[in-house]
């Protein structure tokens, strides 16, 4: 093992970015992936940076919202997620949504054609003593990994359970009840604007369905496991029994849509089904993160106006999400404070969402490989949208109360001189996004020298 290699155990998001980073400032990168000889529960393929929840990125819109403007700082880094997403793109409103066969595939190739990369198959499963290493293994780390963790930081393992929302097949929606559209008819164009496929309830079928809902059969945990759900990915049935409205002001609310065969009925509740692949032949049911189990999730989701009939692709499911107390363990360049020659990103840090594992992964590529070069690179200002990510993680936030936290622009400094409220938001989203563009430009300007074969 050379001194001058860096080591990513783990080829999902972060792990693919880091390399991308490292290997285009002229360092040599092993990714250490143990799909498909080991599988996971929610794995389907050896490709890396499968997508195995949602295929959306969030919000596209760079001016008014945290999430765009992660993108926009990944895109001006030269990422890979980044610009593979941009070319699998989906028509999905005011989103980011991919192909997701197309985009992990896409992925894969350009990684394993660079020269300085080389992927190497095999579980890792304990703390490497020696060399320059990042450990980007995402919510699904291995039992024996996860263990060798565990013992190193002297901590349990903190852990949520995440959902994955169902697949169904476009063939078997039934197009005379369901209508294309997006949410107040978002999107620049004809084909944006019709992202999204609509079925309609009204108030005695919504009815049937949370109680249908409510008594379904539902995944058992293991013993000596908790559900401590993160709010981003609540299961259904979660949403469900905190109170019988609550689907309908969250993914089933009815506003800024009208039934394109009977405009004149105002629907109760709305389904959303976003397209899931560049065909057009799958659409997940939209915030449907669901842990019922399969015979019972058939069953519940043909009632479903438009639906009744429908033939699921991949049916939803519940798996453990593993993550490191950050804030406790972690410096503020991503490295465990006990062996520092080992950083995390991803997920496994406690940020949630591709794009935000993405991101710390192109932060820790980049950090790592500067390292190898003889420099250090600081961590990007707070006024950033992946400076307020890492700085949360690392510090901002409180290690009592540490949950895995998408980036938003409440982990930002706040702005002076700004109107706060509702009724400033847009001025003040906007000033966030300014400041952030301007200071990520002077950053990744600065740092450039530390990564001279960019």
């Amino acid at each position: 093992m050379s001194d001058q290699e860096l080591h990513i155990v783990g080829g999902g998001m972060a792990g693919s970015e880091a390399a991308w980073q490292a290997a285009r400032a002229g360092v040599r990168v092993v990714i250490h992936e143990m799909r498909p000889d080991v599988g996971t529960f929610a794995h389907k393929t050896g490709d890396l940076a499968e997508m195995v929840c949602s295929n959306s990125f969030r919000s596209d819109d760079d001016e008014q919202n945290a999430v765009g403007l992660l993108h926009w700082e990944m895109r001006q880094a030269g990422g890979l997620i980044m610009e593979m997403a941009d070319r699998h793109s989906l028509p999905a409103g005011g989103a980011l949504a991919v192909d997701r066969d197309g985009f992990s595939a896409a992925v894969t190739e350009r990684l394993r054609a660079h020269p300085l990369v080389r992927v190497e198959g095999g579980e890792i499963t304990a703390l490497p003593e020696a060399g320059h290493w990042i450990i980007a293994t995402g919510p699904l780390t291995s039992e024996g990994l996860g263990q060798a963790i565990a013992a190193e930081t002297g901590a349990e393992a903190l852990a949520f359970f995440d959902a994955i929302a169902p697949i169904v097949y476009a063939e078997s929606i039934d197009m005379g009840t369901v209508w294309a559209q997006s949410r107040y008819d978002k999107g620049e164009t004809d084909e944006e604007r019709k992202a999204y496929l609509n079925c309609p309830m009204d108030k005695v079928q919504y009815e049937a369905f949370i109680d249908a809902l409510l008594a379904a059969d539902k995944t058992e945990f293991h013993e000596g496991e908790t559900a401590g759900y993160f709010d981003g990915c609540l299961p259904i049935e979660v949403m469900a029994e905190r109170g019988r409205e609550t689907l309908r002001h969250g993914p089933m609310k009815p506003v800024g849509l009208t039934n394109a065969h009977r405009p004149e009925d105002k629907p109760y509740a709305v389904v959303q089904l976003r397209r899931d692949n560049a065909l057009g032949t799958l659409f997940n049911i939209v915030g449907f993160q669901t842990k019922m189990k399969y015979g019972a999730q058939t069953e519940v989701f043909r009632m479903i106006p438009g639906l009744e009939n429908a033939s699921f692709a991949r049916l939803g499911g519940i798996h453990r999400n593993t993550f490191l107390n950050s804030p406790t363990l972690l410096d503020d360049r991503m490295r465990l404070r006990s062996r520092p020659h080992i950083r995390f990103a991803g997920q496994i840090t406690g940020v949630e969402g591709y794009v935000e594992s993405s991101a710390m992964g192109l932060l820790a590529g980049r950090m790592a490989a500067a390292e190898i070069l003889g420099r250090d690179l600081p961590p990007p200002p707070p006024e950033t949208a992946m400076g307020a990510l890492i700085h949360h993680i690392t510090g901002g936030a409180e290690a009592k109360t540490f949950q895995p936290m998408n980036v938003n622009f409440g982990l930002f400094p706040p702005l002076d001189g700004v109107r706060g409220g509702r009724k400033g938001r847009k001025d003040r989203y906007k000033g966030y996004t300014d400041r952030a563009k301007e200071l990520w430009t002077a950053w990744l300007a600065e740092t450039r020298a530390d990564l001279a074969a960019e």
